[in-house]
């Protein structure tokens, strides 16, 4: 069944259905059994390398490189059904894609080709940035010190979304001057223990806990692969988040039209003998339907965006370029308040139109309010908003870079104010 016979409207182009149609079964069973995961806190390593065989890994990747060569609108919209599917595979992917960004908008280079031939193979990488304890916001408080003809690790990473289940973690550190320092990581190799400890109450699965490392040697061509992140990291990463909330709207609008056409039960003040036929519980499922739809379309209004960047960064027109990225950011962070709010409300209200069972874990219909809080919270919303209305009054730019931590110094908040 098409997305328009679903009434989630017209994939992002003439093909998409054809590319969608290669993964579809796989989203099918990684949503069969997300409940079953969620409660018994089973990780989906299974599901994450069924999908990694079928090339969901490589999904931006050219096709002379084995890729699929799909477009960035096309890639959210896969991304919006896989988190329909599963959100925490979509989390534990994020670091992926965004470092195969990375080298697919850099220069030529030994060092990119080595790294699109192992994307290429299927290899996978997880996150290695954020730190939490006394960490500062400036500066990376994991070491890269230099050995001889090589280089040794040491520190610890938390948020490492998706590194258990990969085989490499990017990472940034600080180097023996101060000065920041890149480095890719083996996830195997010695003196590296990641661990399945992140405790937050939603996205469970996505392996977002901690990363240890004590002295573990790194060779020279593992070091700063690429100098930059490409000019639409920001928007690029957000609007993963965007499409990881609109597949759980839609997961959730699925879920409650499921949940009350097979509800038998009805209340004595209700307004019919079926709840399948009350016009007020068709409403709240209405609802919470037209919320997925929005999210989803908004979401894709943004990876448009990304393209417009994306397609004048490799036309080489720089000015362009730079003046697609800031519109791109301002709609990135527009859209992220409109589709947490909408999403957010729509996994609560979802419960309305049900009764006391609907709230059994067993059901797994709270996943979908806890998933989309614990996203909303990665990056504030409210700092978008001040950032969308600082342009809108003042004309001022977005920050290009955005990082979590302790102030420099007690003041150093002061100059924001």
């Amino acid at each position: 069944m098409t997305q328009i016979d679903q009434g989630w409207g017209a994939g992002p182009s003439a093909r998409y259905e054809q590319i969608a149609a290669r993964f579809r079964p796989l989203f099918k069973s990684v949503r069969a059994t997300a409940v079953a995961r969620d409660n018994d806190h089973h990780l989906p390593v299974d599901e994450i390398k069924s999908l990694k065989q079928a090339g969901f890994s490589k999904l931006r990747l050219p096709l002379e490189r084995g890729g699929l060569g799909i477009t960035l609108p096309e890639f959210y919209a896969l991304l919006i059904e896989l988190s329909e599917a599963d959100p925490n595979i979509t989390n534990a992917f994020r670091s992926h894609f965004g470092f195969s960004e990375d080298i697919l908008n850099a220069p030529s280079s030994p060092k990119r080709t080595a790294w699109l031939d192992r994307i290429a193979n299927g290899e996978t990488i997880g996150s290695g940035f954020s730190e939490t304890g006394d960490a500062k916001a400036s500066a990376a408080s994991t070491r890269l010190n230099r050995s001889g003809d090589h280089w040794i690790l040491n520190g610890r990473k938390y948020y490492t979304s998706g590194s258990l289940y990969a085989d490499w973690i990017n990472l940034g550190a600080t180097d023996d001057e101060g000065k920041p320092i890149g480095a890719l990581v083996p996830t195997r190799a010695e003196g590296v223990e990641i661990l399945d400890d992140w405790d937050g109450f939603g996205q469970t699965l996505s392996a977002s806990g901690t990363a240890i490392f004590t002295n573990v040697v790194i060779p020279d061509d593992l070091i700063n692969p690429v100098q930059t992140r490409f000019r639409y990291s920001n928007g690029f990463f957000q609007t993963v988040h965007l499409a990881t909330r609109a597949g759980i709207g839609r997961a959730a609008a699925i879920d409650v039209s499921r949940v009350v056409a097979e509800r038998r039960r009805i209340y004595t003040n209700g307004n019919a003998t079926r709840v399948a036929e009350d016009p007020q519980v068709l409403q709240v499922v209405g609802k919470v339907r037209a919320a997925a739809y929005g999210a989803g379309a908004i979401a894709l209004k943004t990876a448009e965006a990304l393209q417009r960047v994306h397609d004048a960064d490799r036309a080489g027109d720089a000015q362009a370029a730079d003046a697609a990225n800031i519109a791109a950011d301002i709609e990135v962070s527009q859209a992220v308040t409109v589709i947490s709010n909408l999403v957010l409300d729509a996994t609560t209200i979802l419960f309305d139109a049900l009764g006391a069972s609907a709230a059994k874990r067993t059901n797994g219909l709270d996943r979908h309010w806890r998933n989309a809080r614990t996203i909303a919270s990665h990056n504030p919303r409210i700092y978008r908003e001040r950032a969308v209305g600082d342009f809108s009054v003042n004309g001022t730019k977005p920050a290009v870079l955005h990082r979590a931590g302790l102030p420099d110094s007690p003041d150093a908040t002061k100059a924001h104010a």
